[in-house]
Formats: structure tokens, sequence, C-alpha cells
């Protein structure tokens, strides 16, 4: 009758999961529908990607690989949680944590030389930055406000900053000489196989990718961004930053471009320390430390070279960095207490999650003096710069937005398929010398060619044109179901987007438009004329492309809602499976170390909530399974009825948190399925557990706050597997919850877990809820130390394809987050 797999991935998702999804089997197991779960955290991928060389003991399955096998098929039913896209120094952090728990991994090769390293390097590439989603992701992405969720939020509205006429916040791009500027793209004829090889000045050909299969009416577009324009442009930011008296910031996703945009935090770091690196680059170079991987890398390999004696001038250098920052603008900062700048580590500032809430917080970022100040916002290249200038010109001129009011900007993004930047990482090389880029059909005509200097960093994308096709439809689907206006928002000036517009303009007359209000804007203008519209509070679709997607599904729901974690994200796969995605919350490191402090998880599943719901309902209609389809109804009200009477996770200790959220959703669900008419049986079934929830709500409720405020331990060590018997305490039912008997009660398991009835048997539910408790007799032993730099690891799962039995990995977090 159906089955769901649950992704088990990283940080506070990965927590909340061990409390909710018994939860969710106990219902799902009403409508017959079996709970499977599929380890896809950056731990389990990590050892995954080597397992063939590490002992049977440690070897682990690939299930990132099997789910993006699934997600080719009609049976796919996948909710995906946040998972971490690991920069460099958090993959080489989680490294290092796996290492010491015994496992046999290889150290990450900075410079690979062996062929042993290149093999290593090549594994590890494929485990870092955004390496999760473009192997789910085929199908395009419907992404929006849930109406509970925009009703919740103008009733309850979240405070938005003031904003200045004379604001000196803006944003500054290249223009010229970036990737946009110098994008050349084609569509190909036919099948083809590409080869992508650089001509030095001498003639020397060398292969930088062949055998790249494409397929006919693909988009096949390659770009350069020039290092020395990159490096005049940062200089004169520097410059006008500290004239202008404003803060300095960069705004990059190393996460995801995780080719491309370290490289260019490189440049932003030795452009900041240009002083530091004209005295000392030579020996900073020698030693990698070439800012890459943030200015904190940088000060740690000094460090790290001083312990090793192989340096008589470090604290000559140190003081040179002391200086710059004293000498240059001020930096905006991740965290000014413990003076970490926004130049630090590349994944502390991401550009969809930094830029919005710069402009919901009066286009302000925090200073050094821990103070907010007006901020001069680098984006490097200019392809979707403009949107976010846009934004914060319309709020310079009318002000802050009103959630009470404001409309909606949902999002139609064409993602599937490793379509467009978000596919270009293993096609994006930096130059080592002076020559052409050429991209070369079989038959030898060069399709694209480009003039580079060494320095210059290169890259293709692709887009597949079964997935253009889809994305048209699935614009026009939203904008017929709801009346809304759609915006296709491509450039003409843009290579690529010339192409794609030609695309839309085939496709969309095969769809009946009539009525509709379809248009294509560039970026820029469609982000005006969104605002515009939400000021009114009127909905605009925004059709985009995979980038985008990426950065108006968090500007949006940021300045609408408070958050982009309250998005409902359905992916409708091209193969008739379905994908559902809990948000764009990221994994939320900071909210794990509260945990750890004192027991507080403030972790908001709601995400999981709505995903979840949208999963019942999917095999509601592709199975005609009836009880799925209440399941999913009913579980809108109840999480309708969850934000109405304000149970979502609070803050602070002695407010209720992620368990005590699980607590009430279980509780207005079961009512809700108590109460419906459409099946009677599952009426029944509900009744008592409703019954007894409720008879029970203030008892619970205080258990559940009761084991708060004292600090609580999460597991010994990155990879270190439990028992598989064993699950800790704080990620069993509590005692009032277990304990109960149902109507036709069952019997439940002996870690509080409901045994299985026969499918679709829906007479009796128990209904287990984790707690996340950590008694003095009963400690958990951590895996997040209290110290140390960069990223961590939490433990490994015994593999499970249910609730898992023991913990799996809390993922690797940095020491601060710009969302957390």
């Amino acid at each position: 009758m159906g089955k769901i797999i649950y992704t088990l991935t990283d940080e506070a998702p990965l927590l909340a999961t061990y409390s909710f999804l018994p939860v969710i089997e106990a219902f799902a197991s009403t409508a017959g529908v079996d709970v499977e779960t599929r380890d896809i955290s950056l731990a389990g991928r990590t050892v995954a990607a080597f397992s063939d060389l590490l002992p049977a003991d440690q070897q682990e399955a690939d299930a990132l690989a099997e789910l993006g096998e699934l997600a080719m098929t009609p049976e796919a039913n996948i909710i995906k949680l946040p998972n971490i896209s690991a920069s460099v120094p958090q993959l080489v952090a989680a490294v290092k944590e796996l290492q010491a728990q015994g496992i046999q991994l290889p150290d990450y090769p900075d410079e690979p030389a062996s062929e042993q390293e290149k093999d290593a390097r090549a594994r590890y590439d494929k485990v870092k930055g955004s390496a999760v989603n473009p192997v789910l992701r085929e199908g395009n992405s419907d992404r929006r406000a849930p109406a509970s969720v925009k009703n919740y939020a103008r009733n309850h509205p979240h405070s938005m900053g003031a904003w200045s006429a004379d604001s000196k916040t803006t944003v500054a791009t290249m223009g010229v000489n970036d990737f946009r500027s110098n994008e050349k793209s084609v569509v190909l004829p036919a099948d083809d196989v590409l080869t992508i090889k650089h001509v030095a000045t001498d003639g020397t050909e060398t292969i930088l990718k062949d055998g790249l299969k494409v397929l006919e009416g693909e988009v096949v577009d390659g770009t350069f961004m020039s290092a020395s324009a990159l490096d005049a442009f940062l200089a004169e930011q520097i410059a006008k930053a500290k004239a202008d008296d404003v803060l300095f910031s960069v705004h990059l996703k190393a996460t995801m471009m995780k080719v491309s945009d370290p490289i260019i935090f490189g440049h932003v770091v030795r452009a900041f320390f240009a002083d530091v690196y004209t005295a000392y680059g030579e020996q900073l170079l020698a030693a990698g430390l070439d800012g890459t991987n943030g200015l904190a890398a940088v000060l740690a390999g000094l460090d790290e070279l001083d312990e090793l004696d192989e340096l008589d001038n470090g604290a000559e250098i140190k003081a040179a960095f002391d200086k710059a920052l004293a000498d240059g603008p001020r930096l905006a900062m991740v965290n000014s207490d413990k003076g970490i700048t926004n130049l630090h580590v590349p994944s502390d500032v991401i550009v969809d999650a930094s830029m919005p809430a710069m402009i919901r917080t009066s286009g302000h970022m925090w200073g050094p003096d821990g103070q907010e100040a007006d901020t001069l916002a680098v984006i490097p290249d200019s392809s979707y710069a403009g949107v976010y200038q846009a934004v914060i010109d319309d709020c310079r001129a009318n002000g802050a937005y009103d959630p009470k009011t404001m409309g909606s900007v949902p999002n139609v993004g064409l993602m599937a398929q490793k379509a467009e930047e978000y596919g270009s990482h293993d096609k994006t090389f930096e130059m080592t010398a002076p020559g052409r880029v050429q991209v070369v059909n079989q038959a030898g005509e060069v399709l694209i060619e480009h003039e580079v200097e060494a320095g210059d960093i290169w890259r293709a994308c692709q887009t597949k044109d079964a997935p253009i096709q889809d994305w048209v439809k699935l614009a026009f689907t939203r904008a017929r179901a709801t009346g809304d206006p759609a915006i296709f928002w491509l450039d003409e000036g843009r290579a690529h987007d010339a192409n794609l517009i030609a695309k839309v303009n085939q496709y969309l007359p095969e769809h009946d438009t009539d009525g509709l209000d379809i248009s294509i804007m560039a970026p820029a203008d469609a982000a005006k004329r969104s605002v515009e519209r939400i000021r009114k509070g009127e909905n605009t679709i925004s059709v985009t492309g995979n980038v985008l997607r990426d950065y108006n599904t968090d500007l949006f729901p940021i300045l609408e809602l408070g958050t982009s974690a309250k998005m409902l994200s359905v992916v409708p796969l091209m193969n008739g499976g379905g994908l559902f995605e809990t948000g764009a919350g990221g994994s939320a490191p900071k909210h794990v170390q509260q945990l750890v402090a004192e027991n507080y998880l403030r972790w908001d599943s709601l995400g999981e909530f709505l995903a979840l719901a949208e999963s019942f309902r999917h095999l509601g209609d592709s199975e005609g399974n009836g009880r799925a389809a209440v399941l999913a109804d009913t579980l809108d009200k109840a999480t309708g009825r969850l934000l109405e009477e304000n149970k979502s996770p609070a803050r602070k200790v002695g407010q209720i948190d992620n368990r005590g959220s699980h607590f009430y959703l279980a509780m207005y669900w079961a009512q809700e399925l108590a109460k419906q008419a459409e099946d009677a049986d599952v009426a029944a079934a509900f009744a008592s557990a409703a019954e007894a929830l409720t008879a029970n709500e203030d008892k619970i409720a205080g258990e559940l706050l009761a084991v708060q405020g004292a600090p609580a331990a999460i597991w010994g060590g990155a990879t270190a597997p439990t028992p598989p018997r064993r699950q800790p305490s704080c990620g069993r039912p509590r005692r009032s919850m277990r304990s109960w008997p149902a109507s036709g009660s069952r019997a439940a398991s002996p870690d509080g877990r409901p045994r299985r009835r026969a499918s679709g048997s829906a007479s009796g539910t128990r209904i287990p809820i984790g707690c996340w408790a950590s008694h003095p007799n009963n400690q958990w032993v951590s895996p997040y130390p209290t110290t140390g730099v960069g990223a961590r690891v939490g433990a490994r799962r015994v593999s499970s394809t249910r609730c898992p039995a023991g913990p799996g990995p809390g993922g690797v977090f940095p020491r601060s987050h710009p969302t957390g």
C-alpha cells in the first residue's frame, strides 16, 4: 500500500528525527504505509565513498546512489531533510574526527601528487559541497508558503528592521569580465559527445574534460571570470567601503559552488590583506595559505607552522594581519563577540541566507564593535546581484515590508538533472596558463571558445531539454491552479537565458494559457515587479533557473515568514515519483550547541510536517490509498492548529522545544483523525489515543519541560557504532506516552515503538513521542567537543530501515552560522 523513504541527515534535523520518526511510523501504519530510512549524512556519505577500501566492519552502503536510482522510478516517495553541503574546512575536520574514531580514511589531500592521493581527492570531491541535491532532484521545484503558514505570519508578524532613506547599504558587482558577461551558449542539434580542452599559447593541448555526453536540444554554456579583473574590482570595493565608512562584506556560496566560489573567496582574502601578501606572500602561498579556506585557516596554518618550528617570523606575519584589520575598512562579522569575521570561513556567509537577513535587518550587518551598520555587499558575479539591489532600492524608497499585509513570491525552479550552474562542479577549472579554452564536439568543431589568462576561472554548464519542457509545464500548472501572474526571470542579454527564452516561447503554446498572465522579464526587473505587488498584498510566481530558485526561496520567505524553513517544497519527479523537501533552513549547528549546553533543541520540524503531508497525499493520488489521503488532510489541519496555538519550538529553556512540538502535533493529529468522517475505522482507531493525549496534556508537557536546563551529551565519537538495539533516553518516548493502552491495544516493542500490525490495519494506535531527556544515571557521551576549531561530526548509526536503533551522524557544524 505504499512506502515512504525518510532520509537521515545531519545536526539538528537528525536529532529531531529520533523524536519524530516513531510518531510517523505509528500514524503511517494505519494506512499500511511502511516508513524506511536511508543515511545520506555527511559522515555516512564520506565513509561510503571509501567503503571498497575499508575493513568490512567499517563499510557503509551508498544510500545516496540508491536513492538517486529510486528517484528515476514512479515508485519514489522520498522525504529529504536538510543536509550539510560541506566546505573544504568542514570536510577536513569531518575526516579527522572519523579517523579519530578508528575509521581508516586517508587524509584529505590539498595538492594530490600520487595516484593514490588523486584517487582520494576525487572521492572526497564527490562528497563535498552540494553533493546530495543534484542526485535526488530528478524533477523541478515547486516551493510556496502553505496557507496555514502564511496566515500565521500575518497574525503573528515577525520583526522587520526599519529602513532609512539615507541608508548607504548597496550591492557591488563586477558587470564586466565576469561569468555573466563572458557567457557563450549553444543548443545541441543532435546527441553528441563533447570535449573541453585548454590550448596553450604554444599550441600545447590539455584535456580538461572528455566524454561529456549531451542530448539533442540540450543547452550547453561556457564562461569564465577574469582573475585580474576580479582583483581590480575587489581592490576598488575595499577602498570604497573604507571611504564610505560602511562594513565590507562578501557574499558567495562556497558550499553549492564548491569549485569556483572558494577560489573567489581566496581572491577576496588576499585582496583585503594585500599588504600582507605583498610582504609575505611567497611564504604563505608556499605553505598553501592562499585564503581559499578563509582567514581562520590561514591563521591556524601559521600556528601549525610555529609549532613545527617551520616559521621563524610567524608572530611578525600575524601582526601584519592584525594591522591590516585595523587599517582597512570595518569587516562585517559572523560573531562579533568571538572576533569571527566575514572572511574567516567560506561557508559562514552564504549569499542566499546572508543577503535576506541583511535586508530584513534594516540593510545592516554586525560590525566589529557588536553594533549594526550599513554594509557594502560584494557579490562579484553580476548574474543575479541586481535582484538584491532591486529589493534594497525598494526598501530604501518605501521602507520595510509588513508581514501582516505583504503578498508572496512562490517559486517554480528549473533544477532537474543537474541543471545550470549547480551542475557545473565537474566542469569548472582554474587556469594554470594563458591560452584558449574550447568546447569541441565529436566532429572536431569548436562550439565555444574563450581566451583566458592564468588564474581565470572557467566553467561549463548543461541544461537538458526534457527538464526545460517539464519546467514550463510546471509553471503553467501553478499559474492555472492559483490564477496568479507567473514571471520567467530570464535576461535576453545573457547568452544562456536567451536560449531558454527561445525554448519557453516554443513550449508554452503547448498549454492552454488563455486567461493567464505569464511573462518574461530580466531578473532585476522581475524583482522590482514582484516587490511592487508584494506591497499590495498580491502574489507573483517566480519561474527561475536553478540558482535563482535557491536565492528566491530564501529571499522572499525570510521577508514574508521570517524564515525559509517554513516553505512547502515539492519536487514532482519527472518519471512520476515524488520528492518532498523539508525547507531551506540548513542543518542549524547552533541548535546542536544549545542542546549540548542545556538540553534544549529549538529546531522547528514544521518543514517535516508539511513534507510528510504531501508525501501521504502523493500516496493517496498515485496508489489510490484513501487512508493516506486522510492522513494528509488531517495532518495539514493539525499543523495549522499547532501554529495558531503557538506550539512551535521557542528559543529558551523553560519554553516548548522540538520534542514538545512533536507531542502537540501528534495530539492535534490524533484529534483530527478521531473526528474526521471520511474513514470511520481510522476515526475509531485514534479515538482513545486522542482522548488519552488530551487528558494527559499537562502531565506530558510538564515532563518534557522538566528535562531542560542541564547539559546534555549526544553520543560517543564521530562514528562510534552503538549496539543495534540500544537507543538513548533522549531518543526514547516518554514513559507517560509509552504506557497508554489504545483501543485494540497492541504491545509495544522494548524501545517503545509500536509493533507493526498487518498492512492496512487501523485498529488501535500507540503514539510514541521522543524526549531528548538525559538523566544523570543515563548520560550520553558527546561527539561535540566544547573547544576547538572547525567542524564536528556526529555518530554514524548501525544501518536500519526503521526508526534508528542508534544515533545517526549529528553532522558537521562550523563554530557559527549566519542562519543559526
